[in-house]
């Protein structure tokens, strides 16, 4: 997996009602569900409207219930070595939540945060192969992951070390700092800014769902019993986001290249 080593490659909700999150995400992002098949687990696959897997839907683990944790999306990266990037995680000031370990059949993964507390999962496909993606915003995918970081200089140096991330351009929003879009090679997929300060929750990581339009999506958002917490907005490039908060409370976005 050594060209996908430092991209996204998976999504997964960890909520309190996956038979409620199941019908809201149908709703809002068009997809499609299915149990995974796994022996002995429950856990859903949703699919784009192509057919392709998108992300996974399960029930929060008792350990994450047990420390309060909401509702959330996690994202793992790909590695080429899960064991070894836990190490490098826990070397460069960050924690290993959950130490490495199998899914039989698909892969190994771990469970880390950073030096200020942003959470997110490595990942090596068993067969050392990364998921198959589609082009950049294709409707049901994935299409851009942002981090609210503690510290933009400290936290970038942490990711670009582990992940082999580039900068490309930076945004200067004012009163807000600086935003940093990054990548690898000559994609670029996400950015990160150092969290509005006074901001009571820890850095968080969210993830963007490509949409057609945004207003249509904002009306399936309302309908289906979410709320849209920031925007519509648009961003540099044409694009228009907005950020929401799903019935159960996990924080999601969707971008679409049209109002």
């Amino acid at each position: 997996m050594q060209d996908a080593h430092g991209t996204f490659v998976w999504y997964e909700l960890m909520t309190t009602d996956t038979k409620a999150a199941k019908a809201f995400y149908t709703t809002v992002a068009g997809w499609t569900a299915k149990d995974s098949g796994m022996p002995g687990m429950d856990y859903t696959l949703f699919c784009a409207p192509n057919g392709a897997h998108a992300a996974g839907l399960m029930t929060m683990p008792p350990g994450a219930s047990a420390m309060n944790a909401p509702p959330a999306w996690l994202g793992y990266i790909a590695v080429r070595d899960v064991d070894a990037s836990a190490a490098e995680v826990t070397a460069n000031g960050g924690t290993v939540h959950r130490a490495p370990d199998d899914i039989p059949g698909v892969g190994r993964f771990a469970v880390v945060a950073d030096p200020h507390g942003g959470v997110f999962s490595l990942f090596r496909g068993t067969d050392g192969e990364a998921p198959p993606t589609a082009p950049m915003g294709t409707p049901g995918f994935f299409g851009w992951n942002e981090l609210m970081a503690g510290d933009l200089a400290s936290d970038f140096a942490f990711y670009s070390k582990l992940f082999e991330w580039t900068k490309f351009d930076a945004m200067d929003m004012g009163a807000m700092g600086v935003y940093q879009i990054f990548g690898k090679g000559e994609a670029m997929f996400g950015g990160m800014m150092t969290k509005p300060a006074g901001t009571p929750m820890p850095p968080w990581w969210t993830f963007y769902i490509n949409v057609e339009a945004i207003d249509a999506a904002i009306e399936r958002v309302n309908a289906a019993g979410g709320k849209v917490t920031n925007g519509p907005m648009e961003v540099p490039g044409g694009a228009w986001i907005i950020q929401g908060m799903d019935p159960q409370g996990a924080g999601f976005a969707l971008v679409a290249p049209k109002r």
